[in-house]
């Protein structure tokens, strides 16, 4: 509520108050009053019809009744002393009554708010095991990220060394495939010029063979030969 409105309440309520303190019992009094005065009109048209039937003989025993209408005040004012004590023992009843649900209420809450307590409590302990907990595990995880961080490094650096070795193994590899390209031209010349040899001998050593073969067929010749008859 803004400042002007609370002001302007506060001055109102104040303002109630003074027009109401002079008149605050005014109404309890004149309630009684139109009580007590309807109860006098009645005592004295009680009392006129009562001297009508006796014919204006025998009136209230003093003069101008005052003492029988006081016994009779005080008869109704103790009616109303009855009335108002077992209003009264009645509204204690009922505040004793409201008193005992009042209490067994308190008392319900109150076993409600120990068991409030201790589930709170649990709560609480629950609440700091699970924050240490959350604290190990932090610190666990920042451990496990460094120990990741320095894999990772580690990883890198495996990687690039074994790019570095894959390479000169690669380049290995390529200088023996030209080694032995190498060494496999040099042996298919060594054998095509063996061949070439191998053939040049044979055509060379062919004709001597032949003369030797020839020589040898006809001695035999000769010798099979049979002589004229």
């Amino acid at each position: 509520m803004e400042l002007w409105k609370s002001h302007v309440r506060a001055e109102l309520f104040h303002r109630d108050c003074k027009q109401k303190d002079p008149f605050s019992g005014l109404f309890d009094k004149v309630s009684r009053l139109e009580e007590m005065l309807a109860f006098h009109v009645k005592l004295w048209q009680n009392m006129d019809t009562c001297s009508s039937k006796e014919n204006g003989s025998s009136r209230c025993p003093d003069e101008g009744g005052s003492l029988y209408l006081r016994m009779n005040e005080l008869e109704f004012l103790n009616q109303q002393l009855k009335h108002k004590i077992s209003d009264l023992t009645s509204n204690m009843y009922l505040k004793e009554a409201e008193l005992q649900y009042c209490h067994s209420q308190v008392a319900r809450y109150r076993t409600e708010a120990v068991v409030l307590a201790q589930g709170a409590s649990c709560l609480k302990a629950d609440v700091e095991e699970y924050e240490y907990q959350l604290e190990c595990q932090s610190k666990e995880l920042t451990a496990l990220r460094l120990e990741h961080s320095s894999l990772r490094e580690e990883l890198t650096a495996t990687n690039l060394h074994n790019e570095q070795l894959l390479d000169r193994w690669l380049e290995e590899k390529k200088e023996e495939a030209e080694r032995i390209n190498k060494y496999n031209a040099t042996q298919e010349r060594w054998q095509r010029l063996a061949g070439r040899l191998k053939k040049r001998y044979r055509l060379r050593s062919r004709p001597a063979c032949v003369a030797n073969s020839s020589s040898e067929i006809k001695p035999t010749e000769s010798k099979t030969q049979r002589p004229p008859s």
